[in-house]
């Protein structure tokens, strides 16, 4: 028999027959890794336990705490919930079922929409499978044979999916759940051994969704579940499902005043008062950030003619998401989707020297892309939204302490606010646009800003954009949970197709590079993440109501009113809460609406012409002087703190 030599992890080898399996690796290695073992890993390809080694390979054994394992576990729990659906509802048609960030989800063509009853009976049929240890098999079928199996039971998208994705192949990898009968799907894998691995899971929610994510495809039914190793993990993640319900944006948007939608304007948000405050003092944060960084604002139009998509390679690769406008004499038009081609235009409007680089453009105007129906969620999936967008034009030479100083801003920024992230450099992929000595001086020049300013960083192989790589950044809310923000990305390709020139120091015409950046990325999405990150209760400087004036009684109005009149001049965002209501009333409701400060006013505060001070975490502060006051509330929007204690640190 032909022998194979294995490389395991630590460095160490192995001969072993041809055919041998990881999991059979993991039983030699020792009966307590065998038993852990999830799936493998056979020269960076994931594989089932029981694939055959035909080779000399490197192989790793997944366990729980390889980072791939979760992945793979929760795929397998998708297939045990198709396996229930089937099951228990035999007219089912099946469709996607991937494995997702925070658990997994399937879809289903069903007669009805489900119900929170047919979850529990659905999570109760998958545990009983569980319980049977029933084993997972990778089977290879004839392609016309899966074709004509999956017709013969109505599963009409299974056969779609195999035309698309095994045109030209002779086989087709399906995996099996005991039997045919029993499940079948197809997929190619990897999957745990058997059922009995899956033990930790929890179905979620429904929603309805469409095929491939098109609202002109089939209509479907979508179940969300998750599933973690342990029990333990299960319950820590679904308490903070329970927190993540609370902090929802939508939910408080709706509770704080601060947005709102409707359906003639679907994916486009409402900004009501407040939402608008708010709104306006981030932009306007952003401008005071980057005006001292040398960044001139612009305003591009809103709408182009075909010919500026065609020149930038959106019209061919991006035209389904646009929004598209037939002009009056047949011109064909787009929505702006994006400012950089416009960006392009300005810098290609005349003449630059050397001299005039880096020249940073920033722009706040409304963009506009044709998400489908069925994705748009809340002010994180929009058709309208403003980014705080900016292009920055720079001489080969100049791109490191460029993308250092972005570095620098990125820091101070996300600093600001209190957030905490972790930055990705993204390298060359397999399909990119030049060649690649330009690319190898590109990555290195974004390696050596980000050891200049000091951020750790991990690279991400392969994922850079078509044009450029680029550095992408992961924050982390008060939960855990991550939201990609801010992207810095290199692009040598956009200049040279709006063949953009600036003299050089030798009097020659050169190209420029182009350094695509966002820090909040889109204002509607970042403002979700402010919104569940604080759960409502902005630091003062962001609150859209910062200070609440309430007096008792009506006696007590003209003071009150004296008081509002002297905060507004101080530059704060004041409300005099003058209804008829009793004091503890008008306090739970700003309490409810997490305004930082409330100031309640009697006859003793306007004899003395003082104010008694409320926090809304701290409680009662008691008796100021409003001078008093306006000096710790101006200090606590000047050092961005969250409340009287963070500020006393601060200071």
């Amino acid at each position: 028999m032909n022998e194979i030599t294995v490389t395991l992890p630590d460095g160490s080898s192995r001969r072993v027959p041809a055919g041998t399996t990881p999991g059979e690796v993991a039983g030699a290695i020792s009966p307590r890794l065998a038993k852990a073992a999830v799936a493998a890993a056979v020269d960076d390809r994931l594989v089932d336990l029981s694939y055959p080694i035909a080779e000399d390979s490197r192989v790793r054994v997944l366990t729980a705490d390889s980072p791939e394992a979760l992945h793979v576990y929760r795929h397998s729990t998708a297939h045990l919930l198709a396996a229930a659906v089937t099951n228990l509802f035999p007219g089912a048609q099946c469709g996607i079922g991937p494995a997702i960030d925070d658990g997994f989800f399937y879809d289903f063509v069903v007669d009805r929409p489900f119900v929170p009853e047919d979850l529990e009976a659905i999570e109760k049929k998958m545990k009983e499978l569980a319980a049977q240890d029933l084993p997972y098999e990778r089977q290879m079928w004839k392609r016309e044979d899966a074709r004509a199996f999956f017709a013969g039971r109505g599963e009409q998208l299974k056969v779609q999916l195999i035309e698309e994705k095994t045109e030209g192949q002779a086989e087709v990898s399906v995996y099996t759940i005991k039997d045919r009968e029993t499940f079948v799907d197809f997929c190619v894998g990897p999957h745990v051994p058997s059922s009995g691995r899956l033990k930790a899971f929890k179905l979620l929610s429904t929603s309805n969704a469409y095929w491939k994510g098109d609202a002109k495809n089939q209509p479907m039914q979508r179940i969300y579940g998750t599933a973690f190793f342990s029990d333990k993990e299960l319950q820590a993640h679904l308490q903070r499902i329970e927190e993540a319900k609370k902090r929802d944006h939508r939910k408080l948007g709706k509770e704080l005043g601060l947005f709102t939608f409707h359906q003639w304007a679907p994916g486009a948000t409402f900004w009501l008062d407040k939402g608008t405050t708010l709104y306006n003092t981030l932009a306007n944060y952003m401008r005071e950030v980057l005006f001292p960084a040398g960044y001139v604002e612009l305003k591009t139009p809103l709408v182009y003619n075909k010919a500026l998509w065609e020149t930038s390679g959106h019209w061919q690769h991006y035209r389904e998401n646009m929004f598209l406008v037939a002009g009056r004499d047949g011109e064909e038009m787009g929505m702006k989707a994006m400012n950089c081609p416009g960006h392009m235009l300005v810098f290609g409007s005349e003449m630059r020297s050397y001299k005039d680089l880096p020249l940073r453009f920033h722009e706040q105007t409304p963009l506009h892309r044709n998400e489908a129906s069925g994705v748009l969620t809340g002010l994180t999936r929009v058709r309208q939204f403003s980014q705080d967008d900016a292009h920055c034009f720079v001489t080969e030479e100049q791109i490191g302490s460029e993308v250092e100083a972005l570095l620098r801003l990125v820091q101070r920024v996300y600093g600001d606010f209190g957030l905490q992230f972790v930055a990705k450099l993204s390298t060359r992929p397999a399909e990119f646009l030049g060649e690649i000595a330009t690319w190898d001086h590109a990555e290195a020049s974004l390696r050596r800003a980000l050891d200049t300013a000091g951020q750790p960083y991990t690279i991400n192989e392969g994922d850079g954009a078509f044009y450029g790589p680029k550095i992408d950044f992961d924050i982390t809310d008060a939960i855990g949970r991550k939201w990609q923000c801010a992207t810095i990305q290199l692009d040598y390709e956009m200049p040279q197709r709006f063949g953009l020139k600036y003299i050089g120091a030798d009097n020659a015409e050169h190209t420029p590079v182009v350094i695509h950046r966002a820090i909040f990325g889109s204002f509607e999405r970042f403002i979700a993440l402010l919104i569940e990150h604080y759960a409502g209760a902005f630091p003062m400087w962001l609150a859209p109501v910062q200070v609440a004036m309430l007096p008792i009684a009506d006696r007590h109005l003209d003071y009150a009113r004296g008081v509002v009149a002297k905060l507004e001049a101080a530059g704060l965002a004041a409300h005099l809460d003058d209804r008829q209501e009793k004091i503890g009333y008008k306090i739970r409701e700003a309490q409810l609406q997490k305004i930082p400060y409330m100031l309640v006013a009697g006859d003793r505060e306007a004899a003395e012409g003082t104010i008694s001070v409320r926090h809304r975490t701290q409680g009662d502060i008691g008796s100021q002087r409003l001078d008093e006051f306006l000096e710790h509330a101006q200090r606590e929007i000047a050092v961005k703190a969250a409340g009287p204690a963070a500020l006393d640190a601060a200071l």
